[in-house]
């Protein structure tokens, strides 16, 4: 079994920045992709950004130029530094691992959640 243990989250002005990181434990192999989703109210859980193993980035067309995706494979963390930050980019943001155990079996894992509020 594997945890995602986020934070970071919070209330921050327009123009603002945050940073969030995400922390995986337990029974890990491999981590392949790690990432970030989001789902404002009303809406479905869509991608934010997600990194591999070897660094290579995936934005949404929302957050880039203003969003970084950064990961520590020893450390199996991921971050999620957000500048200039939009009214509407307020939901719960949530991590997801893609992790191989070490029977060789693949699990999408997720966090619990942090609420990112964007509002003067």
């Amino acid at each position: 079994q594997v945890q995602l243990v986020e934070s970071g989250g919070g209330l921050v002005q327009p123009g603002g920045s945050l940073r969030l990181s995400c922390a995986a434990s337990g029974i890990i192999f491999r981590i392949n992709a790690m990432g970030w989703f989001r789902q404002a109210p009303g809406k479905q859980r869509a991608l934010v950004a997600a990194i591999t193993s070897g660094g290579s980035t995936n934005y949404a067309d929302s957050v880039k130029g203003r969003f970084t995706i950064s990961r520590d494979n020893a450390k199996n963390t991921v971050w999620l530094q957000m500048n200039s930050l939009k009214p509407e980019d307020t939901a719960v943001y949530y991590c997801y691992a893609d992790v191989t155990d070490y029977g060789l079996a693949r699990s999408d894992y997720w966090g619990q959640g942090t609420q990112v509020t964007v509002s003067s």
